[in-house]
Order: structure tokens, then C-alpha cells, then sequence
């Protein structure tokens, strides 16, 4: 018969096991949330591609980062999504994906993602092909040969993992053709320092002030270190 310390000790390790799920509950929730604050036309594409990414890859793990859902397998990012006021976006998060996806006349256009702007369910390859890149991402993921580990903290590193255009980033070029065609044309590493910049800010106020600046100096036809930033 069990000892009162052993139901003690089976009791605390039913405990222990709790925070976890408990914090996957949480953050299925996020995600619920962040989806149903989007506009309604992006809503059913943006249920249409995480039901596929769960779908072809049912072992990966949801996490926002830099305002939007990512999936990861294994620890390791492998995809996102985006919302916008007219449209979505998909980007595969390897940039093996985008040798795959070329080879099927898929040329990935820019900020929007692997797929371009996204306005309806028909600017997305049929089910079947979706999953079946899915699942070829998944699969770089989990054998190391794609995706990037999850940031858990500092680290040191030769290769410089790339940096998503913040969606607030991309709506506000939106708004300036010469900003977004400057931006556009610059190195990457000449993209890379606006959007670290940007992306650095602690407070959402901080980040949509820098957004705007940065906005107004790349109209200018300007590079980020041609300005006198402001803190």
C-alpha cells in the first residue's frame, strides 16, 4: 500500500505537469485572440492556413513574435502569418523553402511572404500543394537543415538570422511608393539596420514612432546611417 510520502510525491508531480499545459491553453488563446482582432476578410484565410499548418505538421508549437504568429517544430522556426488591412501573408521561414518554391514558379514577391499578398483563398496553392510544402518545411525543420532555432536569450552566432518586416513597418510603406521602392533597393544589410532598429524598441509607442521616421528618411531616399537617430 502506497506510503503517505508517495502520494505526497505522485501529487506533486501531477502539480508540476500542470503550468505547462496550462500555458498551451494560454497561448492557443492568444492566437484565437489575434485572429479574431483582424479584419474579417483576413480571418478565414488566417484560420485556413494555421488548420493547415497544424494539419500537415501536428507536432508543431505556436509563439508570437514580433507581433504575429510563428510555428516551430522542434524549437525551430518554420513559418508565419500576417494580417494587413486588405490582405494576409505566409512566409515559410527557410530560405531553403524559397529554392523549393521557385522551382514551382513560385517567386516569393517581397514583405508580404512565401506567397505574396493573400486578399482570398485563391491566391493560396490548392490544400494539397500547401500541405505538401508544409511538410517539407517541417521536415528541413526537425533535420536542422532549415528554419532557426527560437531566440531563448543571447547567443553568439556568424550567421545573423533574418529579420521579418514588422507588419506596422510594411502598412506604413504602403502609404509612400518612394519609401517602399527605396526600401526595397537597399542591401540587405542596409535593410537589416532599419528593420533591427525598429524592432529593437521595448514599448509599442517607441517602435510606431520609429516606424514613421523611418518611413519619412527612406522617402528621402536615405540610408539608415545618413540619419541622426533618434532614441
Amino acid at each position: 500500500m502506497p506510503s503517505q510520502r508517495e502520494h505526497v510525491n505522485a501529487s506533486s508531480r501531477q502539480t508540476t505537469a500542470l503550468p505547462s499545459a496550462t500555458q498551451e491553453f494560454a497561448s492557443t488563446r492568444q492566437k484565437d485572440e489575434w485572429i479574431a482582432k483582424q479584419a474579417s476578410i483576413a480571418q478565414p484565410i488566417l484560420h485556413h492556413l494555421r488548420g493547415a499548418m497544424h494539419e500537415a505538421a501536428p507536432d508543431c508549437t505556436e509563439e508570437m513574435k514580433w507581433s504575429r504568429p510563428f510555428f516551430a517544430v522542434e524549437g525551430r522556426l518554420m513559418a508565419y502569418i500576417a494580417a494587413f488591412k486588405q490582405h494576409c501573408g505566409f512566409g515559410f521561414w527557410s530560405p531553403e523553402m524559397t529554392v523549393v518554391l521557385a522551382a514551382d514558379g513560385i517567386a516569393e514577391p517581397g514583405a508580404s511572404g512565401s506567397f505574396g499578398r493573400i486578399a482570398s483563398l485563391d491566391d493560396l496553392p490548392s490544400r494539397g500543394m500547401l500541405l505538401h510544402y508544409i511538410r517539407h518545411a517541417a521536415e528541413l525543420a526537425r533535420t536542422g537543415t532549415g528554419g532557426s532555432s527560437m531566440p531563448t536569450g543571447p547567443r553568439r552566432s556568424s550567421a545573423k538570422v533574418p529579420i521579418p518586416v514588422p507588419p506596422e513597418f510594411t502598412a506604413a510603406l504602403a502609404t509612400s511608393k518612394a519609401a517602399q521602392d527605396n526600401f526595397h533597393s537597399l542591401a540587405p544589410s542596409c535593410r537589416r539596420e532599419y528593420l533591427e532598429w525598429i524592432t529593437s524598441a521595448k514599448k509599442q509607442q517607441t517602435r510606431d514612432r520609429r516606424v514613421q521616421e523611418a518611413v519619412a528618411r527612406l522617402a528621402e531616399g536615405k540610408h539608415f546611417n545618413d540619419r541622426d537617430r533618434a532614441e
